[in-house]
């Protein structure tokens, strides 16, 4: 007798919608969620606010740009639970099946160029507190902390759950006690020491910085808020969870720039003789967004390679740690000009999900091969983006980019 064929079950369900059984908790989702903005580039970002703005236009400019991130990203991540779909699936409706590959190209080349910054991140103040700045050392734990993160990338969402439950309290409370111990050990308030060192930015142009610190890393969202339970919960803990984890790491990178001169919660809690508590909190806090970068960047690139996640994780964190001292020092900024691309994509997949809901069942067929609209939104709302210095350029670009696809929308109704 013949033996039955088996089939395989793809536990990241990169080829169908996550179903009901494997739905997540809103406790589960939103530790999730506000461990994916713990970024630590947005300390950087912190920095350069807390140097340009006082405390009352920072305060504005955080939440002028959380609410328009909040409004992004919670809109992605109601698509996202509503149809159970990956970017990459929401990609293929929206662009076609090959128009799908740019989106899928670009959120894994974006997020495997963060993934290697945030090892370099990670190695390099370790390697210079500890180590003597040892080039040695340095490149070991880059080697070190790339094989533990692509590991728990490669596993899935149980692996990125249990990462996330871990991080989240330990760099929230580590990284909050030392944010005030070190605003108590300034020179008078924290209104007075904002002063002393603001500059001239504009809250519109801080709420910029805010909504370009992490609208790359949000265009991913609905890879994982299609494990929501509902289409509530994944807007909930999307929306409470970024304005959260973004305004905790801005203060970390602000208090920091004021308190050190620095950009990290790491010199601080160094400064205040934390040292193992900030390796820590370091650790933990890259960990948490690396491993959801390769987790999307894993998804990207088994749409354009058909083939499965795991696989290509391997070979995004193989490609990432080799990469990582190199984007560390010369590619941040090719980086912060790719993160103009991602938005014109997440607009555009919303408005096709919005405008042609018939096509994300579970049992639709996708025939297109290419929405030329679709693509030439994405390119022209990205140039836009780049090259308009007037207002927020990732709301440039996603203006023009809607404007591109809605005619097309039109063009092609009246065709059919």
């Amino acid at each position: 007798m013949a033996k039955e064929k088996v089939q395989t079950v793809d536990i990241d369900y990169s080829e169908q919608a996550v179903p009901q059984s494997e739905r997540r908790n809103i406790v589960t989702m939103f530790m999730i969620m506000l461990g994916f903005t713990f970024f630590s580039a947005s300390m950087w970002v912190g920095q350069e606010m807390a140097d340009g703005l006082d405390f009352n236009g920072f305060v504005w400019a955080v939440i002028l740009g959380g609410i328009i991130l909040a409004a992004y990203t919670g809109t992605l991540g109601y698509v996202g639970t509503k149809t159970g779909f990956s970017l990459d699936l929401l990609a293929r409706r929206a662009f076609g099946l090959k128009g799908s590959y740019l989106p899928s190209a670009m959120i894994s080349f974006t997020q495997i160029g963060w993934f290697g910054v945030g090892l370099a991140m990670f190695a390099i103040p370790i390697a210079n507190e500890l180590l003597g700045e040892s080039v040695v050392w340095k490149f070991v734990l880059i080697a070190i902390a790339g094989v533990l993160m692509t590991s728990s990338a490669y596993f899935g969402i149980k692996s990125l759950t249990i990462v996330s439950y871990i991080a989240v309290p330990l760099v929230g409370i580590l990284g909050t006690v030392a944010m005030i111990l070190a605003i108590q050990r300034g020179d008078g308030t924290i209104i007075d020491q904002f002063a002393a060192s603001s500059g001239t930015l504009t809250v519109i142009g801080g709420a910029g910085m805010v909504v370009g610190s992490f609208v790359s890393g949000g265009t991913a969202t609905p890879n994982f808020t299609r494990y929501a339970k509902t289409a509530k919960a994944g807007v909930i803990t999307t929306v409470v969870a970024f304005f959260i984890g973004n305004t905790l790491m801005f203060m970390f990178g602000a208090v920091s720039s004021i308190f050190v001169g620095g950009n990290d919660i790491f010199e601080v809690m160094i400064k205040l003789g934390m040292f193992w508590f900030a390796v820590l909190v370091l650790g933990l806090n890259i960990w948490t967004t690396n491993d959801n970068a390769l987790y999307s960047s894993g998804l990207g690139l088994a749409n354009i390679f058909h083939t499965k996640k795991k696989p290509m994780v391997l070979v995004a964190g193989l490609i990432g740690t080799i990469a990582a001292d190199w984007l560390y020092w010369n590619f941040v900024s090719w980086l912060n000009v790719l993160n103009c691309t991602l938005p014109p994509i997440g607009i555009i997949l919303i408005l096709s999900y919005f405008m042609n809901k018939d096509q994300y069942t579970e049992d639709s067929v996708v025939t297109k091969q290419v929405d030329w609209f679709a693509v030439g939104g994405v390119v022209i709302g990205a140039t836009v983006a780049n090259l308009l210095h007037w207002g927020v350029a990732s709301i440039n670009g996603m203006v023009v980019a809607s404007i591109v696809y809605i005619i097309g929308q039109f063009i092609q109704k009246k065709k059919g």
